[in-house]
């Protein structure tokens, strides 16, 4: 197998398919509530609309794929800003594919192009205060803290917090290589 820089250990990035759209329809509430994209149910129309216009210049909507041929999740680069060399990114883990390394995986792929091959010099990424996994696993891959709005998403009727991270290039070559 050809090593590229969408193959990893246990998961490969490949860009989103118009059949995919399925994948969009059947997110659960908890990954919509993580994305801030609970809506209104929407029409077959609406959503192929909203897929095509995901794919703009930098920004970028990945499909994870496990090594078994699973979606297991996906993850999405917004906000890119090649004046200042800044972006966002989020992403989500599928049920039953949790815990397994894939989201890890996932961001170091995308963080590794980003930084290495677009030249890029500053990821920022929003964890909502409710989702503690995803806290300590930035916390983990070595993001900084740099700020907390308070009471910013109301869901499951209740506000929560939006913990905004961090990551600039020479953080990431120093813990990641």
């Amino acid at each position: 197998m050809a090593v590229t820089y969408w193959t990893g250990e246990s998961v490969t990035l490949r860009a989103i398919k118009s059949e995919d759209i399925v994948i969009f329809e059947s997110l659960d509430d908890e990954i919509l509530r993580n994305m801030d994209s609970l809506h209104f149910p929407r029409s077959e129309n609406k959503m192929r609309k909203w897929l095509e216009e995901q794919l703009e210049e930098d920004e970028f909507r990945f499909i994870a794929v496990n090594r078994d041929d699973n979606i297991v999740g996906m993850i999405e680069t917004f906000e890119c800003d090649r004046k200042n060399g800044t972006f966002d990114y989020y992403l989500a883990v599928f049920e039953p594919h949790r815990g397994k390394g894939y989201a890890k995986e996932m961001i170091l792929m995308v963080l590794r192009f980003y930084f290495l091959e677009l030249a890029y010099q500053k990821v920022n990424t929003t964890v909502y205060s409710f989702n503690n996994t995803s806290i300590r696993l930035h916390e983990k891959l070595g993001f900084m803290k740099e700020g907390q709005l308070r009471n910013i998403i109301f869901t499951k009727g209740a506000y929560y917090d939006s913990i905004c991270f961090g990551m600039t290039r020479e953080e990431f070559e120093l813990n990641h290589g």
